[in-house]
């Protein structure tokens, strides 16, 4: 039976159910602010630390820059510079001990010569394939260093990888592709540099 009173109550009734928050809606609330939340925090994890990494990835690049260059810069003959062939050979064929021998710059795996280094005086790096597999984690001494075999305290923090690869252009010419990979350890920093170096005096010596 509808009374005023009734009325009265059931209107009431109505006003709180309409003023209350559903158990989805609440879900759906939370679900928001959270996604909300983990953008912001995303955010200034980013920024601090981009704040910290420019100096260390600039010093990276300037590393790689420079080792990269140095290579670029090498010899690229036919056969070692030291070989008193080196200046008139027309292929490995040529250089003392033929393709493949001791002084065949081209003869895989790329490497230095026995008792060749970066850092030596009498016997130093004279070939751009010299440098494959030069580690400054592995070298004598070990670190960055000057090609006077000088460690920079500075850069202890960082460690560089160069590898050098045959790029045919056809049967007669090629080319290397020289990589220099740069890290540091702490940040977790990597910067790689490419750069090509073609054979185009190959009975130039240093």
């Amino acid at each position: 039976m509808f009374t005023p009173e009734a009325a009265l109550y059931g209107g009431r009734r109505a006003g709180r159910h309409e003023l209350g928050v559903s158990l989805v809606e609440l879900v759906v609330f939370i679900v928001i602010v959270s996604v909300g939340v983990a953008g912001v925090m995303v955010a200034l994890n980013t920024g601090t630390r981009n704040a910290v990494d420019p100096m260390i990835r600039k010093q990276a690049l300037a590393i790689a820059e420079g080792l990269l260059e140095e290579v670029e810069l090498m010899s690229y003959t036919y056969c070692d510079p030291d070989d008193p062939n080196a200046p008139t050979a027309t292929g490995s064929a040529d250089c003392t001990g033929g393709t493949n021998g001791p002084n065949d710059e081209a003869k895989l795996p790329l490497g230095a010569e026995a008792g060749e280094t970066r850092y030596s005086a009498a016997t130093p790096f004279d070939n751009v394939s010299d440098y494959n597999g030069f580690d400054t984690a592995t070298a004598v001494p070990i670190g960055i260093a000057d090609l006077t075999g000088t460690v920079i305290p500075a850069l202890a923090g960082y460690q560089a990888q160069v590898a050098v690869a045959l790029q045919p252009i056809d049967v007669v010419n090629e080319m290397l592709r020289i990589t220099v990979t740069v890290t540091h350890a702490v940040s977790n920093t990597t910067v790689v540099l490419e750069g090509y170096r073609a054979q185009y005096a190959p009975n130039t010596g240093p």
